[in-house]
């Protein structure tokens, strides 16, 4: 681990002296830079599937009231920014995703954060970030492997299981600057149809419900729809609410179903 760091660290001091000789960064503090970046990567690194994102909510949470249908919505950032409450005024449901994690993160997480939660149906959208190699090279068997663990996690405990599809991207959007958006590069349209494939298999095979957020989101050129996300790959208002019937109907569908072990 500490040669992991020092080689991190080495990158990190490499590209900002990169950056100072080329002047990009005349009006900044390469310093104040560098060890913004040096605290997120030592922290990165110290709690890599970062449970200690949700460790307090998690012990302040009282246990399930009885005949409460708690749901643990369990993803990344498309969770993350969903406002759960807003959508779903009055319903028991609990946010658990985290910006950024791919399926490994998630699995080391998934007692803390979903299994000690004791909810009766746990929602998992994840996959997106994984094609994006954003903890490293995934390969689609990878993806299918640690959604099966936690899917198989959850029955071991009582949990009904709703597993959604990865949505579309597109190349509409802009970034936060302005400049464009390139979503499919990196998350190709092809790699997503295949592990939706995947896991609409899985979830069939295995008396799991199939939540396809896919197919009413994608254009006629198999892109996410332009006027639902700003960036190509986040949902905005629009697309949340595309998303909030398609959600419950999957949980009610997972509710009905008797929790297996």
């Amino acid at each position: 681990m500490k040669k992991v760091f020092h080689a991190l660290v080495y990158c990190l001091l490499l590209a900002v002296v990169s950056v100072a000789q080329t002047g990009a960064t005349a009006n900044a503090d390469p310093n104040a830079e560098l060890k913004t970046r040096l605290d997120r990567a030592e922290a990165k690194l110290k709690d890599w599937p970062n449970l200690a994102r949700y460790h307090d909510a998690n012990a302040k949470l009282a246990p399930p009231a009885k005949n409460e249908d708690r749901v643990v919505f369990m993803g990344d950032s498309i969770t993350d920014g969903w406002k759960l409450a807003q959508y779903f005024p009055g319903k028991p449901y609990v946010n658990r995703g985290i910006s950024g994690q791919t399926t490994p993160q998630m699995l080391i997480r998934f007692r803390p954060d979903v299994i000690d939660l004791k909810p009766k149906v746990v929602v998992i959208l994840a996959g997106t970030n994984d094609l994006a190699g954003n903890t490293g090279p995934m390969t689609n068997e990878a993806i299918e492997e640690n959604l099966q663990s936690m899917a198989e996690l959850a029955r071991a405990n009582g949990i009904r299981v709703v597993i959604a599809s990865i949505m579309p991207v597109s190349d509409y959007g802009k970034t936060r600057d302005g400049q464009p958006s390139i979503q499919t590069t990196r998350r190709p349209p092809a790699s997503i149809l295949a592990v939706n494939q995947w896991i609409k298999k899985y979830t069939e095979d295995n008396g799991f419900v199939y939540l396809d957020y896919f197919s009413a989101m994608v254009d006629d050129k198999g892109f996410l729809k332009s006027d639902i996300s700003r960036d190509g790959l986040h949902p905005n208002d629009k697309g949340y609410e595309i998303m909030k019937p398609l959600a419950e109907q999957a949980i009610n569908t997972a509710l009905k179903k008797k929790p297996k072990k």
